[in-house]
């Protein structure tokens, strides 16, 4: 291998070393420090309030924002839990009536937000699957989902050239 070559490969590897890392780290455990997160994946994306005191901590990843991770932690600032959120096991758990902020808690921010008439909006999330679908809620003027389901993600559309 030339040393051109070698040299290059060297400093691909460095930069990619000092980059975030995409998940969670490799073997985090319950109980593990807050820091070790932020320190390994960066800052988070948003940050939600939960019940006991604790915090869950959004990290949205990827190109269009096809994963979005949620880490759990305590009062204390100790890891509890996480997970990849932007699965249809967690969209099914979504329904119309819920509160927006409650919506962003679960599933954290949308890829993508429009305005519709009449002061509503409808928040889409692209997430990782084979159908080129997207996840939507329709949103009322109050914040409240009216509505929630798959559809496809425009951007699998092919363009309309027609001259």
């Amino acid at each position: 291998m030339s040393a051109i070559r070698l040299m290059t490969m060297a400093a691909g590897l460095a930069l990619l070393a000092g980059c975030a890392g995409y998940g969670p780290p490799p073997g985090l455990r319950a109980g593990a420090p807050e820091a070790e997160v932020v320190n390994y994946m960066g800052p988070p994306t948003g940050h939600y309030a939960l019940p006991d005191g604790g915090q869950r901590l959004e990290f949205a990843r990827g190109p269009y924002g096809r994963d979005t991770f949620m880490v759990d932690v305590d009062a204390q600032h100790r890891v509890v839990r996480w997970d990849q959120v932007l699965t249809p096991k967690h969209f099914a758990t979504l329904h119309a009536g819920m509160k927006a902020d409650d919506l962003l808690r679960a599933i954290g921010r949308p890829s993508e937000r429009m305005g519709m008439m009449r002061d509503g909006q409808i928040w889409s999330w692209r997430y990782f699957n084979s159908d080129c679908l997207w996840w939507q809620a329709q949103l009322d003027a109050q914040g409240v989902v009216t509505s929630a389901g798959y559809g496809t993600d425009p951007r699998c559309d092919p363009p309309n050239d027609r001259r």
